[in-house]
């Protein structure tokens, strides 16, 4: 399976028959030179609405008809704006073509920019391609992240920018609790409040946990 950073939160994910895109940010993204039209995804999975998650979610559903998914309030605001949504819930889950998806909670909010009330903030448990992903979405630490990891993680996507997010001190936290094979750090570095030492937060990973590190700048990939 092959992991592409898109930026900021947002991931191509393909495992040789399927592409899907997580939280696709790209268009206004001031720290990324990947374009939404280099992705073709079947779904977009979305953590919540907020504009830099829901980003280029209408320009991809437009070209490609791909489905969103996310919190039964996102699935509806795109499907009232002509996209085909599907709604789901914090611990439901769905096996789709590609794989299976079920949401956790993360402790945020969600709106989408004109306003209009996204549902509950989600994290996304991926499994697809052989492989159990974990996109924690926006985040504070909370320690039921023990039980999200219990059934073994192979990698775990966590936001370290703190000031809207966990920070770097919480998100090693998360690594202890969650127990990954390893860890990609997300949403830090797009913004000056976010600004973070991804490199500093890859030398804690990998001297206080058993985890691996992978420290991506935008447009990289990578391989699990």
């Amino acid at each position: 399976m092959k992991l592409r950073f898109l930026g900021h939160s947002g991931f191509q994910i393909t495992d040789g028959g399927h592409e899907v895109v997580i939280d696709p940010f790209m268009s206004q993204n001031p720290a990324t030179s990947v374009e939404a039209s280099e992705v073709a995804p079947s779904h977009i999975l979305l953590s919540h609405a907020h504009g830099d998650h829901y980003g280029d979610t209408p320009a991809i559903a437009e070209r490609t008809g791909a489905a969103v998914v996310g919190a039964v309030e996102i699935a509806n605001y795109v499907s009232q704006r002509g996209m085909q949504g599907v709604g789901m819930n914090i611990g439901g889950g769905f096996a789709f073509p590609f794989g299976q998806v079920r949401f956790t909670p993360a402790w945020h909010s969600s709106s989408f920019p004109d306003g209009t009330y996204g549902g509950m903030p989600t994290g996304i448990v991926l499994e697809m391609g052989g492989k159990r992903i974990y996109h924690a979405g926006d985040t504070a630490l909370f320690s039921d992240m023990r039980l999200i990891g219990r059934k073994g993680l192979d990698l775990a996507m966590l936001p370290i920018g703190d000031f809207f997010t966990m920070g770097p001190d919480d998100a090693l936290e998360a690594v202890k609790l969650l127990a990954p094979k390893a860890v990609i750090p997300i949403h830090y570095g797009t913004f000056d409040p976010i600004r973070q030492d991804g490199g500093a937060f890859k030398a804690r990973v990998e001297s206080e946990t058993d985890a691996r590190c992978l420290v991506l700048e935008p447009g990289d990939d990578t391989e699990l």
